[in-house]
């Protein structure tokens, strides 16, 4: 029997890892170069939600066709009148009106306008009992009822 044959395989195993070793070693003494980070691309796309969009309606029947997630408000073009629609199909209608801040000079005008608005319904209040007021104050004629009779009186005093 053969010493070296039995050690063969034990050898060449020990070889493979002072081997392994040595690359280990040369790779420690190879000055460490920072490690550039992978580039990662990311894409999100994100659901449409209906609390961000402003939409837009001619009709009701286009509110009604149209489906939501929540609750939607739909705008008329003129933005006078605002429709509520929720998941189950209800609609709301609401009327809007645009408010103007007002200074004190545009009060005070509209004060006087309406002072004067009044003074105008005064004044024809009057004209319409003036014209009464000619009707009833006409002179009434002095007429004689035909049904009286009228005893003379004399001047003369009776015994």
């Amino acid at each position: 029997m053969n010493p070296y044959m039995y050690n063969q395989p034990t050898l060449d195993r020990i070889n493979a890892q002072i081997n392994e070793l040595e690359k280990m070693r040369s790779q420690m003494q190879q000055p460490v170069q920072p490690q550039m980070p992978t580039s990662l691309t990311q894409n999100f796309q994100l659901a449409p939600t209906n609390r961000d969009v402003i939409r837009y309606a001619a009709s009701m029947e286009e509110v009604q066709r149209d489906m939501v997630i929540g609750d939607t408000p739909y705008f008329s073009k003129d933005m006078s009148v605002v429709w509520i629609k929720n998941t189950k199909g209800e609609i709301k209608t609401y009327e809007l009106t645009e408010i103007v801040p007002k200074d004190d000079k545009d009060i005070r005008i509209e004060y006087l306008q309406a002072q004067i608005e009044e003074l105008k319904k005064g004044m024809k209040k009057r004209e319409s009992n003036t014209n009464v007021d000619e009707y009833v104050a006409e002179p009434v004629e002095d007429e004689k009822p035909t049904t009286i009779s009228t005893i003379s009186k004399s001047t003369k005093k009776s015994k």
